[in-house]
């Protein structure tokens, strides 16, 4: 699906004021010193993964792309500005014409990376570039956390299916982006109503203890809810005894009882007594759902549980313990003048305590071994070598201020799928490492 064809229904009238004020300095300092219009070039990468990762996974790259375009100062932000003293008039009136008509390149959404890798690369003058930086991070950096849990919560699941569940755990409108996100990353539906209007997503959904507590009995909850979506539905079964509901859920709904859902208690050794007792009523093909803060290493110990799918809320909206990428965004060259035909002068950071950059505009490319598997990330900033010609990563994403590269979000989670599965069988280990192929620069 396109997106863009929704109409952003659950959205903001402008992400011009999701940035940094001290973006707006620069700029009013920029355009008085006269370096505002110096072609720039900067590159979101990160310089390290977070511990114990093994690789990164990009999402969110078409909110960015709907960030860019909507990227608008209208008279009521203009006005917030002049009110607050934040920029001078020349400033405002700059801002007035705002449009970023520069270029931009990246990995392509669901792809994975490594440190160094340059995930985004924004080109144009100084003064446009600088002032996407703050919703470009804040769109990766959560993205891409969560698409990254997500990535692991569907290695340790295998062939099960992963439902995400969290909107009730984070902001309502993170929901929606984390919805996206896993979907990315390899989860099947979602909860959300939200994600799947304004994406697509599958959604899924039956119901909560509460239903259950409503009624007299556990039986009536039951047969109200068959009555009303039919045996296909799926039962809570553990808001009392699971052995009685379980009983009581198959003489209800007959052996076509699609599915029942376990919240609660020592899952393994639930599910395996569930799964006999649907066995022994006849109900064979009653899938067994579980829920109950659930993980990527939760998942993995239920691996050997007669377990059909995985629903899954806190920990996936929290990147599972690491709820950012620590993505920066920096200059990484610039021209020595306003004139477009000035040469590019590669920049970098050299201070101390670790946060030094790499300058140059950079090509990357994965270099893989004699079997297909990914065994380097080669970046650099001089001519590709014509072994990895084909192996580029950076594809165009915005030409002269138009978007030239949106794509439906299926086409993301299976690109997702088969660069994951192209990296060496240890990425997908939960044990704790460094990023499982080295990255490598040709300066």
């Amino acid at each position: 699906m396109n997106t863009a064809d929704l109409g952003l229904p659950v959205s903001v009238p402008s992400t011009a004021l999701f940035t940094d004020q001290y973006e707006f300095t620069m700029l009013q300092a920029a355009l008085k010193a006269g370096t505002a219009d110096r072609r720039s070039v900067f590159e979101v990468f990160t310089r390290r993964l977070p511990e114990g990762r093994r690789y990164g996974v990009v999402a969110g790259t078409g909110r960015v792309l709907d960030a860019v375009e909507n990227f608008r100062f209208d008279e009521g932000v203009l006005g917030f500005l002049r009110d607050g003293g934040i920029v001078d008039e020349p400033t405002l009136q700059w801002l007035a014409d705002y449009r970023f008509g520069g270029d931009i390149h990246g990995y392509p959404e669901g792809e994975v990376y490594f440190p160094g890798s340059p995930i985004l690369r924004v080109e144009g003058s100084f003064a446009e570039c600088v002032l996407l930086e703050t919703v470009i991070l804040s769109v990766l950096n959560h993205d891409s956390a969560i698409a990254a849990a997500a990535s692991r919560m569907s290695a340790a699941a295998a062939d099960r299916r992963l439902i995400e569940m969290g909107a009730r755990r984070t902001h309502e409108l993170a929901a929606v982006a984390s919805a996206r996100a896993a979907y990315v990353g390899g989860f099947h539906s979602t909860s959300d109503l939200a994600a799947g209007f304004r994406y697509g997503i599958p959604t899924v959904g039956t119901s909560a203890h509460a239903f259950t507590l409503l009624h007299d009995t556990e039986r009536d909850a039951f047969r109200a809810q068959v009555d009303s979506l039919g045996r296909g539905t799926t039962l809570l079964v553990d808001t009392y005894d699971v052995t009685e509901a379980v009983a009581a859920a198959v003489e209800i709904a007959g052996t076509g009882l699609g599915a029942v859902r376990i919240d609660s208690g020592d899952l393994l050794m639930v599910a395996h007594r569930v799964r006999r007792q649907l066995d022994d009523l006849g109900a064979r093909d009653t899938k067994i759902v579980v829920t109950s803060d659930l993980d990527e290493y939760a998942i993995a110990s239920l691996a050997a549980a007669p377990v059909d799918a995985y629903g899954v809320g806190t920990q996936l909206v929290t990147g599972s313990g690491h709820p950012t990428c620590s993505m920066v965004y920096k200059l990484v060259a610039r021209a020595g003048s306003a004139d477009p035909d000035a040469p590019l002068v590669p920049v970098a950071k050299r201070s101390a305590g670790g946060k030094l950059s790499v300058g140059g505009r950079k090509w990357a490319a994965r270099r893989h071994d004699e079997y297909g598997v990914a065994e380097a990330e080669v970046l650099g900033t001089g001519p590709v070598p014509e072994s990895l010609a084909d192996r580029q990563l950076l594809t165009e994403l915005v030409k002269q201020g138009e978007v030239v590269a949106r794509e439906p979000l299926d086409t993301a989670r299976e690109r997702h799928i088969a660069a994951r599965a192209a990296l060496p069988i240890s990425a997908t280990q939960l044990s704790r490492g460094e990023p499982v192929i080295p990255t490598e620069y040709l300066m």
